[in-house]
């Protein structure tokens, strides 16, 4: 007797699913090798729970949260912090013209004005509000909320936070926003937060993230990792 259409279809994807799900490890190791660099570490920032890489990770979601590449987002970061302007008060302090000229030296020439001017209003917030110190907000509720306080950070820039923030506060782990469930679908991975997470190492969800990320914004590199994986 003939299986009824939608049974056979039925078994079909399932068969599909779990051909998938076996070949989920060997994509995950690609991704992570080829693109698994975090955006704090590209920037330079060696991320530890403690003011001064919070603050520049908090001024690296900002410019990576701006229409621009995110080399060039990069490239600003480090250019701000090698002019001296790594922490909160010293951003806080520094003349606007200062904060300008750092951001064109980075290639951060489109939205330079506007960014320099948040860059100088969401320091003297930081200062007011936690001393400089962005612990103590992860010590309050609805820290994705509060980072949308700063100047500059909409809901795209306190996803990129915590994305990266994961590693060093696992409460918010797994941190796997839209952007990145993009990403895994593009690459035939699990959808689900939970689902993802469990391919990986806790102190590697920074990583896969970012990955995740890459691969949503760029078709060619999500092909290179399939390549890779099936290699």
């Amino acid at each position: 007797m003939t299986e009824p259409g939608g049974e056979r279809n039925a078994r079909a994807d399932a068969g599909r699913r779990t051909g998938s799900r076996e070949r989920d490890p060997a994509v995950v190791r690609a991704l992570l090798e080829l693109h698994g660099r975090t955006y704090a570490r590209e920037a330079g920032i060696r991320l530890r729970s403690t003011p001064v890489p919070l603050y520049r990770l908090l001024v690296l979601s900002l410019l990576l949260s701006a229409r621009i590449r995110a080399d060039t987002a990069v490239s600003a970061a480090r250019a701000l912090f090698d002019a001296g302007l790594g922490d909160a008060r010293s951003m806080a302090e520094s003349a606007w013209r200062r904060r300008v000229d750092a951001l064109g030296a980075g290639g951060y020439r489109r939205y330079d004005e506007r960014t320099a001017t948040q860059l100088g209003d969401g320091a003297e917030l930081l200062l007011q509000r936690y001393r400089g110190d962005l612990r103590g907000l992860r010590e309050e509720s609805g820290a994705g909320e509060r980072l949308q306080r700063f100047p500059g950070i909409g809901p795209t820039g306190a996803d990129i936070f915590l994305r990266e923030a994961q590693g060093v506060w696992p409460e918010f782990a797994p941190y796997l926003d839209r952007r990145t469930r993009e990403g895994a679908q593009r690459l035939g991975l699990p959808a689900g937060s939970r689902e993802l997470a469990r391919l990986v190492r806790q102190e590697e969800l920074p990583r896969l993230a970012a990955g995740l990320v890459r691969v949503a914004l760029d078709r060619r590199a999500a092909d290179e990792v399939l390549a890779a994986a099936e290699a």
